[in-house]
């Protein structure tokens, strides 16, 4: 039996080698179109490569997937995020989790997963060829033909034939699947922070707020976490998860929208104004600058004392119930407008896809050609921030290995 698999990322050599070791008789050849290889998995995590997430419950765990999230939870009692550890460990790569549960290499380089795929390949006897661009897929008698961009290369036939070609930014990318009758859901970017030109806070660049709620004005889309603030607006855990879960609706709004801050993290405002007038019986003769609320950074609560009109030296005795009902709604409805969006780092994730009604998640086999298996990110199915992409390209990559 002759295998192809399409795309030399983590989800491509994860079905590569399942393939082999399910079929290890057949013959396996991964195809990828540039030069490189594992190209994301070595910048990934700042090039410490987040190999998946500490999560072990199925549920928490595809709650972290806007798309694909509700597919993921079957597949994930197949292959979970504990048996992507041991993957990895019983050859030889060591891993930890952090505190905030992504898991990386012992050696903090993405280098040790990459050398652990490539040396798995080898020894299976798994063949590589880079450059080699995939243009059509025709499907004849059971079989499959591949057509190649470089005209002096000729048609190839397979038995299988697996696409884990990524993501694509436009859906022109994804052409030559949906000729194949496959439904395709048009890409928009996932993960990217908001950009805020207008925005007097970009100078507070660097400054992180640990308990921050995020929403999104007009809509019910709201996230909560750290929020890191950048010298072009607003990044960090709670703002890269609410644009991964807004992504078509920020998408439609060209990524002009207005987004709602609560730095506190509490949504009760009648709660926040008690907390001030506890810290008026507590420190009454204390200056506003000298007792920040709720542990905010001082660049951050000297910014907001601003934002409230209040005088950094004002004690606390003297706050008015006018500049207390200010204070209150600074802290948890501060408002702020977004034009546009950067890519967070360069990591680049994808809303959209080929989509999962097409598929059988199951297996990951097309339902409308036979014997063509998906994984990863080509399909319509992302997630936050963590190690949860990677996860997903291990574990639909192990089911698609199996080959039905």
């Amino acid at each position: 039996m002759k295998i192809a698999i399409i795309g030399g990322g983590a989800a491509g050599f994860f079905s590569a080698i399942a393939a082999k070791e399910n079929h290890p008789n057949s013959e396996v050849v991964l195809f990828e179109k540039t030069q490189k290889l594992l190209a994301k998995v070595r910048i990934s995590g700042g090039g410490r490569c987040n190999v998946t997430n500490a999560c072990t419950s199925i549920k928490q765990l595809s709650e972290a997937y806007p798309r694909g999230g509700k597919s993921l939870k079957k597949a994930f009692k197949i292959f979970s995020t504990q048996d992507t550890r041991a993957w990895f460990e019983s050859r030889g790569v060591r891993l930890y989790a952090q505190d905030d549960h992504r898991v990386f290499p012992v050696s903090d380089s993405s280098q040790s997963i990459i050398d652990c795929l490539m040396s798995e390949t080898q020894k299976l006897g798994i063949s590589i060829q880079m450059g080699t661009r995939i243009e059509g897929i025709e499907a004849k008698d059971e079989q499959l033909i591949l057509h190649f961009s470089k005209a002096h290369h000729p048609k190839q036939v397979f038995d299988k034939v697996i696409v884990a070609s990524g993501g694509s930014p436009k859906k022109s990318g994804l052409e030559w699947l949906e000729k194949l009758g496959h439904r395709i859901e048009t890409p928009v970017p996932s993960l990217f922070t908001f950009n805020m030109p207008s925005e007097k806070i970009t100078q507070l660049m660097g400054v992180v707020a640990d308990n921050v709620l995020v929403r999104i004005q007009g809509s019910k889309l709201q996230s909560q976490g750290p929020l890191l603030i950048t010298h072009w607006g607003m990044s960090g855990p709670a703002v890269l998860k609410l644009s991964a879960f807004g992504a078509r609706l920020l998408s439609e709004s060209t990524y002009r929208f207005r987004v709602l801050v609560n730095w506190v993290g509490v949504v009760n405002q009648e709660e926040v104004r008690l907390s001030i007038e506890d810290t008026i019986a507590a420190h009454p003769k204390k200056k506003l600058s000298n007792v920040r609320l709720y542990g905010l950074p001082e660049r951050l609560w000297l910014f907001l004392l601003q934002k409230s009109d209040l005088s950094p030296s004002k004690r606390w005795l003297d706050l008015g119930k006018k500049q207390t009902h200010k204070l209150v709604t600074v802290l948890t409805h501060d408002v702020y407008q977004v034009s546009g969006k950067t890519t967070f780092k360069e990591e680049f994730v994808t809303c959209g896809g080929v989509s999962l009604k097409s598929i059988n998640m199951d297996t990951m086999e097309s339902k409308v050609c036979k014997n063509l298996y998906f994984a990863g990110e080509v399909m319509d199915m992302d997630g936050i921030t963590g190690g949860y992409n990677f996860q997903a390209a291990w574990t639909t990559g192990f089911i698609a290995g199996k080959l039905g």
